[in-house]
């Protein structure tokens, strides 16, 4: 399985503004502005495109759920049993780590919209223990899911029928920061990059602009 990531790695810039400083994927342009009469470079990094999905209680919801929060996205179906299992496995740890903490939640999208139905997302968040509130399940229009995985995470998710289950996707685990910009993508299947993944959130929680 082929993972976006490899060919896009000539798209994201790292900021070295301190030793603690995340990276920042993605397009980048600069503005000028006027400040005090003088002119300075304004860099305009890319974002997460909007959004709008229905969660696992039938609630339709847009990127405004994630406006000033730190949030982890990622790909997967229910019917998944290759990657899928460990992925969410690793996902429930960051999600007990950061449980009740109103500045952090998970994005769930299902690549199979056809099949995840808002019931069977809802029956498998009750399964994994997922507060509705915190760690959202998301389906909808299958080809705008995919377009935000490929233009807005740097993810792969695309139905083919000669891969297990019917599609393919890659296995990672995306943080986003609270300017809806992607700060690190994480092998979702593997623990030591999920322990990453929690110290990286706790970095970015600190953070300073």
């Amino acid at each position: 399985m082929k993972n976006k990531i490899g060919l896009l790695s000539l798209m994201f810039v790292f900021i070295a503004c301190g030793e603690n400083k995340l990276p920042i994927y993605g397009d980048r342009k600069v503005e000028m502005k006027t400040i005090d009469g003088k002119p300075v470079a304004d860099t305009i990094y890319q974002t997460v495109p909007d959004f709008e999905f229905t969660n696992q209680e039938g609630k339709l919801i847009n990127q405004d759920i994630v406006k000033d929060k730190i949030y982890i996205a990622d790909f997967f179906f229910v019917t998944c049993s290759t990657i899928c299992p460990r992925m969410k496995k690793n996902l429930l740890k960051v999600y007990e780590t950061f449980k009740d903490n109103p500045e952090i939640m998970l994005l769930s999208h299902t690549i199979d919209p056809e099949h995840d139905s808002v019931s069977v997302l809802h029956d498998f968040a009750s399964r994994l223990g997922a507060d509705s509130k915190q760690w959202l399940f998301l389906t909808g229009n299958r080809e705008k899911i995919y377009e935000l995985a490929e233009h807005g995470y740097y993810a792969t998710a695309l139905a083919d029928s000669t891969e297990p289950g019917g599609y393919v996707h890659s296995g990672g685990l995306i943080l986003v920061d609270k300017k809806r910009r992607v700060r690190g993508i994480y092998d979702g299947t593997v623990e030591s990059a999920t322990s990453q993944l929690i110290l990286d959130i706790t970095t970015l929680m600190h953070e300073k602009e």
